[in-house]
């Protein structure tokens, strides 16, 4: 079953049309590469593809967490996720462009 979704997933991959106009990567292209890669369980592939799809992944589940349980120090703990978050993709970003 999660096969033929994996497979599924594959075969209706939206395009960028950042990279279609400009040419080049946007910050967010790799996410779902590095979604398939995660369902696969590809571990390495997923981190490399998006860096950030782990620590956004983690920052969806706390924030769910946060406004079902009213944590105490929920609003600064999403804060600093968001930091992280943004670091993350916009390092990996100036990588790419560096690289690539």
């Amino acid at each position: 079953m999660l096969l033929k979704f994996i497979t599924w997933l594959e075969s209706h991959q939206g395009t960028c049309s950042f990279r279609e106009h400009a040419g080049i990567d946007c910050p967010g292209c790799g996410l779902q590469r590095s979604i398939l890669a995660l369902l696969k369980g590809d571990l390495v592939e997923s981190i490399l593809q998006f860096p950030a799809l782990l620590p956004l992944m983690a920052m969806f589940i706390f924030l769910g967490l946060h406004l079902v349980f009213k944590l105490k120090n929920g609003a600064l703990v999403l804060k600093l996720f968001y930091i992280t978050n943004i670091s993350i993709i916009v390092l990996h970003y100036i990588y790419k462009l560096i690289i690539h």
